[in-house]
């Protein structure tokens, strides 16, 4: 890539292996670039097998709120992106039945992947929150006392694990020092 093709800083690419991404930051010889899937992956300036979604011309210095706006429309664009997660192969196409003690009532049926859907849906937002947090102006410790109550919180919903696929994906909360 000549050195005007060079991406700025906020641009988004889609790379074949790891996906969508925002370059976050320019090397001399490389692109810093946030993958959505695979984290932060440095990636050669002459690479060009990627796709550009959006070009952000490069300038020899940013500062740094040039850099905070980047990475607010980095936030705006992809906090709601939502992981490729995979429903147990066991539960696919099934039905949850909620049966009320009282025998008058109706039981409600619910499809599983639904169900499933809306448990992934807490997931995403809790992480997006846990991130939000991160990021915010609080005090260590006002950070460290949320992040215990998010790590209940995933601790609880440690019940819905025999729903996922892969280990990988379930719920971890705390763990005993045993």
């Amino acid at each position: 890539m000549s050195e005007n093709n060079v991406l700025g800083v906020g641009s988004r690419v889609k790379h074949p292996a790891f996906g969508d991404g925002v370059v976050i930051s320019v090397d001399v010889a490389a692109y810093r670039v946030c993958f959505i899937t695979f984290g932060i992956k440095l990636v050669g300036k002459e690479y060009s097998s990627w796709e550009i979604i959006e070009k952000i011309e490069s300038s020899e210095s940013v500062s740094f709120t040039e850099a905070e706006k980047s990475l607010m429309k980095i936030l705006r664009t992809w906090s709601d992106v939502t992981e490729i997660v995979h429903l147990g192969d066991r539960w696919k196409n099934g039905v949850m039945i909620l049966k009320p003690g009282d025998d008058s009532l109706k039981p409600k049926d619910i499809p599983i992947d639904v169900f499933f859907h809306k448990i992934v849906m807490v997931r995403d937002r809790l992480r997006v929150m846990e991130q939000r947090i991160n990021a915010s102006n609080l005090t260590d410790e006002e950070k460290v006392n949320l992040q215990q109550y998010i790590t209940r919180i995933y601790g609880s919903l440690t019940t819905f694990n025999v729903l996922f696929r892969n280990k990988e994906d379930y719920f971890v909360g705390e763990k005993s020092n045993d």
